[in-house]
């Protein structure tokens, strides 16, 4: 008999295929419908895969006394109740490390955009207002700058790699120091006082819920700027708006927002702002490599009990 796993949200052909191959597959397309599913199957469900947006709550799992492991894509993890799954010893996964390329550059991307105001000069010219008002204005350099990271993990490690070709001097906050060669600041605030570009690369969920605050955005200052390509909740959303509204804030690029899908309408019509839609990861390559890892960690837990990539709370199951 093959193990019954629930899809909660899209999939790609590819993964539908390789899931159904190993699996007796069944498929949610939103909370209604997901509800009426976890009534009916829910006592045979022993796996779930997530596409990591709705996530899966204390309560879904709940539905499903069988439940042994939940297969997260992405490799943020935080609308998965991670606590509810430890308390029953189901195994929770994520997709580390095939995306650190993708999200590193996106970084880089948006700083480079912001920075050299990419969006406005096309838009310039777009409008014909080249020949008419002559060229465009200066913009600000990136070489040589203090660029502070707010999380060195995998992907802040691979944002600081990129950063060496820049002459960038690399400071950082995380919970604790490491065994790197850059600066270590304990105290967030600071570190954004005594940096020209800060990039958010911290995990989501309420430990870091807007830990990018008020104090924070103006320690960054009238010239700094904020770049976010971890969780719309990292960032003090109204304050920053705030700020850059005042002049208190150079300039922002994001790629996450506090209340996905939706973005604030001040933010939209800034020109020292580039936007864009939760895509950090957004390739053909990188999201292929992510779904095959999801379907992975699924494939193998039903082979041998273990998953490939646990979210670091699951290692020990």
């Amino acid at each position: 008999m093959k193990p019954d796993i629930l899809l909660i949200g899209d999939a790609t052909p590819r993964m539908i295929d390789r899931l159904s191959g190993e699996f007796t597959l069944h498929t949610s397309s939103g909370p209604d419908d997901l509800a009426e599913l976890l009534q009916r199957i829910g006592p045979i469900l022993q796996g779930v895969m997530s596409n990591g947006h709705g996530g899966v709550a204390a309560g879904v799992m709940d539905a499903m006394p069988t439940l042994k492991i939940i297969s997260g894509y992405g490799v943020g993890y935080d609308t998965i109740d991670v606590n509810a799954a430890l308390q029953r010893s189901i195994t929770v996964t994520h997709t580390p490390g095939v995306l650190n390329d993708e999200v590193a550059n996106t970084a880089i991307m948006l700083w480079l955009a912001v920075s050299r105001r990419v969006i406005g000069a096309d838009a310039y010219i777009r409008a014909g207002r080249w020949p008419r008002e002559g060229f465009y204005p200066l913009t600000r350099s990136v070489q040589g700058k203090r660029v502070g990271i707010l999380g060195l993990g995998r992907i802040g490690q691979a944002i600081a790699d990129r950063l060496a070709v820049f002459d960038a001097e690399i400071l950082y906050h995380a919970r604790s120091e490491k065994d790197v060669e850059y600066r270590y600041y304990g105290d967030l605030t600071e570190m954004a006082r005594n940096c020209d570009v800060l990039i958010c690369i911290t995990p989501g969920g309420a430990g870091t819920h807007h830990i990018v605050s008020a104090r924070v955005i103006d320690a960054l200052g009238s010239e700094g700027i904020l770049i976010n390509v971890s969780r719309g909740s990292v960032v003090d959303e109204p304050a920053m708006i705030a700020a850059l509204q005042a002049g208190r804030l150079g300039g922002a690029g994001l790629d996450v927002f506090e209340d996905e899908p939706n973005v604030p309408e001040a933010l939209i019509g800034m020109d020292n702002v580039v936007l864009q839609p939760h895509v950090g990861s957004g390739t053909v390559e990188t999201r292929q490599a992510m779904g095959d890892l999801t379907c992975d960690n699924l494939i193998r837990y039903f082979k041998d009990g273990k998953a490939l990539t646990p979210v670091p709370e699951c290692a020990h199951l």
